[in-house]
């Protein structure tokens, strides 16, 4: 077996242009069989958070991607998806949320809300409140967030 064959006896270099099209979408067919919804769900979850820790600035030399209302919709869109796929997650939950937490008090402190009001400042409501006509997500806030202690983006 050469070096460029591939698993089950297929040799790329001796198939033509259409032969290797055809194993290609074979391949991508048989892989969409097996992949599940809320494994892609994860993934965007992830890429979003890791998205969102850039426009934060968190990772050294990220400092001058620093953008706060693409860090407050990173935060969203993580966070509406997070509610879909939740239950499922098991222990892997509890590092996704403590990634999510991080990335809303690097924003609160981007947004100048660091010590002083939540949601004070670019993208978030004045005094911390939700949007207008912003229903709760998520089966309702928990004590933090009706507290007013707690501002989350969106909400």
């Amino acid at each position: 077996m050469s070096d460029q064959q591939q698993p089950g006896g297929i040799d790329p270099s001796q198939m033509s242009e259409q032969e290797l099209r055809a194993a290609y979408e074979a391949q991508l067919e048989e892989q969409l069989k097996q992949l599940r919804v809320e494994d892609v769900i994860v993934q965007t979850i992830v890429t979003l958070v890791n998205l969102g820790g850039r426009r934060a600035g968190l990772a050294p030399g990220t400092e001058a991607e620093r953008d706060p209302e693409q860090l407050r919709l990173a935060i969203e869109g993580a966070r509406a998806l997070l509610g879909l796929i939740e239950a499922e997650l098991g222990p892997d939950g509890a590092a996704i949320r403590d990634a999510l937490s991080q990335l809303q008090m690097a924003y609160a402190q981007l947004s100048g809300g660091a010590g002083g009001e939540p949601g004070g400042g670019e993208g978030g409501e004045p005094g911390g409140q939700p949007p207008q006509g912003g229903a709760q997500q998520g089966g309702g806030a928990g004590p933090a967030q009706s507290s007013g202690r707690l501002w989350v983006p969106g909400q």
